[in-house]
């Protein structure tokens, strides 16, 4: 069951277009900045404006730190039980890492980001993520996370694999222009629901991926993105592949733009259409979660066909799925058993 959104077209629809701007952060509180950064380059797209290299440098590097910032959010808040000792370290790493990703934006405070990039290191070593391979250290709290996902309780199908890709990006954002909530709602690619985030970042890396990836699978990945995003930070943001485009945008002709950013659950979209005066004649928007978790989208498609464990091991099971796709937003889950006559 879809979530309600807010009515961002109609809160904004003939309010110049640097008015949104400042707002963003306040309506989407997780990704804030990717918001930010696909809404201006959308609005730039359309205007038919330049970015320069110092501008889009900045904008890349506060991407990478919130999806930094956000895959941590989603790998500790809220999913895996700690200790007192490890839960200090987790406290201590979302504290640091908001600060990094605060000093990213506003690109100041050198000092402060020192701090923080010594304080991370030190509360993931803790954590078990010490290098970019895909496995914690062994013994520590996320080793012992993995090693309690249990693989018998949910046995998943071979599901079909999709993943969308910068290549997908015109084939997204003129539909999401023209047909709105309609199709953001229930987004799909000629016929096609790909699925989008880590594991699809992973794809573009390795092709062969196991068709019956569990949560174990998809939070290794997480961790080896965070061990690497992690590894980019500490060495000056130096080189590092970005899976392509961070942020790509597109000039749709007729004072209209889009633009895509690769965040920490996939890629969001926006797209922007103004009248001569600079106001707001259209705005959409098309977060990842609506992908994954769509009715027929990926998570359902692993789901389906599964053989369940009776009893709170499968529903356990079945939440630690869900969670290893990092939903944007909380969920409610019940269960029902259909017995056969």
């Amino acid at each position: 069951m879809p979530r309600s959104r807010p009515p961002v077209i109609r809160l904004f629809a003939g309010k110049p277009a640097s008015s949104l701007s400042s707002v963003l952060p306040r309506l989407f509180s997780l990704c804030s900045v990717a918001h930010q950064v696909a809404y201006l380059s959308a609005v730039e797209a359309a205007r038919g404006e330049g970015v320069a290299a110092d501008t889009m440098q900045r904008r890349v590097t506060a991407i990478i730190a919130e999806r930094f910032v956000e895959l941590l959010r989603g790998l500790f808040v809220g999913q895996i039980a700690f200790d007192g000792t490890s839960a200090a370290a987790v406290r201590a790493v979302m504290q640091a890492a908001t600060v990094l990703a605060g000093v990213a934006f506003n690109g100041t405070r050198r000092i402060a980001r020192r701090e923080a990039v010594s304080q991370i290191k030190s509360a993931l070593s803790a954590l078990g993520i010490i290098s970019e391979d895909q496995s914690p250290a062994p013994g520590s709290p996320l080793a012992a996370h993995l090693a309690n996902c249990d693989g018998q309780a949910l046995s998943l199908s071979a599901a079909e694999q999709s993943f969308l890709s910068a290549a997908d990006d015109l084939d997204v954002v003129v539909p999401l222009l023209t047909e709105g909530a309609s199709f953001s709602d229930a987004p799909e690619l000629h016929g096609r629901i790909p699925e989008t985030g880590v594991w699809a970042r992973r794809a573009g890396r390795e092709p062969i991926l196991p068709l019956t990836a569990g949560p174990a699978e998809r939070l290794k990945a997480r961790i080896a993105e965070v061990a690497g995003l992690f590894a980019w930070i500490d060495d000056g943001e130096g080189e590092f592949d970005f899976e392509g485009c961070a942020i790509a945008s597109y000039g749709l002709g007729a004072r209209r733009g889009a633009a895509a950013v690769e965040c920490a659950r996939g890629r969001l979209y926006h797209t922007v259409e103004l009248d001569d005066d600079d106001r707001i004649v259209r705005f959409e928007y098309l977060p990842p979660t609506e992908w994954n978790f769509c009715a027929r989208g990926p998570l359902v498609r692993s789901l389906k066909g599964s053989l369940l464990a009776a009893g709170p091991r499968g529903q356990d099971a079945v939440r630690l799925l869900i969670g290893s796709f990092d939903p944007c937003v909380g969920f409610n889950l019940t269960f029902r058993a259909i017995r056969h006559a």
